[in-house]
């Protein structure tokens, strides 16, 4: 699938970007070759292929959901300017 200078020109605009005009064959270029490299690819038969989190076929180790800290809110809390209730009071930003 190729794409000419307009549709990349619109695309541009769509994204806000600025677009030489020296540079605009380039963009051409690569768009098209990259959106052939898609249809070559959406092209190849895929049936019975089970899809894959890791091509190596790995589990990824994880650690335990352990506790590890204990809770120190009334120790950080005597810090705070203002707390109540166990939050923290801060000024309204947004009215």
């Amino acid at each position: 699938m190729s794409i000419d200078s307009s549709k990349v020109e619109s695309v541009a605009i769509l994204a806000r970007l600025k677009v030489n005009e020296h540079e605009l064959p380039d963009y051409v270029n690569s768009l098209s070759s990259i959106l052939d490299l898609v249809d070559t690819m959406q092209a190849v038969d895929t049936n019975g292929v089970e899809p894959l989190a890791n091509p190596l076929d790995a589990s990824q180790r994880l650690r335990a959901d352990v506790v590890t800290e204990s809770n120190q809110r009334e120790a950080l809390q005597a810090n705070a300017p203002k707390a109540e209730q166990g939050l923290f009071l801060v000024p309204k930003v947004i009215e």
